[in-house]
């Protein structure tokens, strides 16, 4: 397991992010600025290929994007000897033989069968939906579903996900419309990708085919990223199905003491009846809390969780969940308080100051 940690340290942000939910078994919303959300397309389709190995498929959703589209955008075409995903699908709901894009893992990958012979396609390993919050409500029942039954329905069959699937909402932080709440619901974590923060796998790539100059200011148009990409031979991968498989077996071993138990279910109370807070604070969100503290121990190498990784789990987990109460439906306002007070005190909170405040309050075990 020590090579496999010393490849984890070593992993940004974003890569990170994919790992904590192929281990989970969850799936994640990224968030940046609208200027970096193509540059950053590629970069995470170049984490599915170069540091896992998985295919990956893009849908750029709209208020257009129809349940075909939908349906079809999420589906890739694959031709090899032995065809499928190198994560088998589940037994009882296999579909036709996946496969990947110019992306797909060089190893070999396990067959199914199918339910349609004459669609050979298959869900995505990981599937990006830029701007889902954009799509009519239909579309994001569809997603919603795809999530939860790890399946879609096209006109000619019924599609079964990959054991290991990870579907990633790409969306502007500058857009202020919001996915429907049990979608919302179902992601586990959010992550917000700093300009900053760079795209180092796109870097990296763009340096060996464009004699190093560099794109962290995304000045390059998208159509030549993409073009470059599309000329990219596929690497081996920096942490395969093996080494996944391997920090899921340490995610099973991994042990919550009485203390740290308590300290989960403390945050949990104290975010419910925060007086900012209107919602979002689910039973679902309590089970990504309980299974993210986990996986998180394991990625540090941890037979056991400590305060701080419960700590850092509550600023993935919650933040893209809590609803903020409006001034005149704060708690104190049925006892009297003024509706000026309370709208100086809540004016400017945000869902990450709640959850600071409730870290403070609640008493980490020692």
């Amino acid at each position: 397991m020590d090579h496999v940690t010393t490849k984890i340290q070593n992993l940004s942000d974003l890569e990170l992010a994919f790992l904590l939910c192929l281990v989970s078994d969850q799936h994640c919303i990224i968030s940046a600025e609208s200027l970096n959300i193509d540059a950053l397309e590629l970069e995470l389709r170049l984490v599915a290929a170069d540091v896992f190995g998985l295919s990956c498929t893009v849908l750029d959703c709209s208020e257009t994007t129809s349940l075909d589209e939908f349906g079809n955008g999420v589906l890739v075409d694959f031709e090899a000897e032995d065809g499928g995903s190198m994560w088998k699908a589940d037994d009882y709901e296999r579909s036709q033989s996946y496969s990947g894009s110019q992306f797909a893992s060089p190893r070999k990958r396990i067959s199914s069968p199918g339910f349609n012979s004459f669609d050979s396609r298959q869900i995505a390993d990981i599937v990006i939906a830029k701007n889902l919050n954009l799509a009519q409500h239909a579309v994001q029942i569809q997603a919603l579903e795809l999530i939860r039954g790890k399946r879609v329905f096209t006109r000619t069959a019924v599609h079964a996900a990959p054991k290991k699937f990870v579907f990633v909402a790409l969306l502007s932080s500058e857009i202020t419309v919001s996915l429907t709440s049990h979608l919302n619901d179902q992601f586990a974590i959010s992550h917000f990708h700093a300009t900053q923060d760079g795209l180092p796998n796109l870097e990296e790539r763009a340096s060996t085919t464009d004699d190093g100059g560099s794109i962290s200011s995304v000045i390059r148009p998208t159509s030549s990223l993409t073009l470059t990409l599309e000329n990219l031979k596929p690497r081996k991968p920096l942490l395969p199905k093996e080494n996944i498989d391997e920090i899921v077996e340490l995610t099973s071993k991994v042990k919550v003491s009485p203390e740290v138990r308590a300290y989960l279910h403390n945050i949990t109370v104290f975010l419910r009846m925060h007086r900012a807070v209107a919602g979002g604070i689910s039973a679902t969100a309590t089970r990504h809390f309980n299974i993210l503290v986990k996986a998180l121990a394991s990625l540090h190498s941890l037979s056991y969780v400590p305060p701080s990784l419960v700590a850092l789990a509550a600023r993935k987990v919650y933040p893209h969940r809590i609803v903020l109460t409006e001034p005149k439906d704060e708690r104190s306002m049925q006892w009297g308080s003024s509706l000026e007070a309370v709208e100086r005190l809540l004016d400017g909170t945000t869902a990450a100051d709640v959850i600071e405040e409730v870290l403070t309050a609640v008493e980490m075990p020692l």
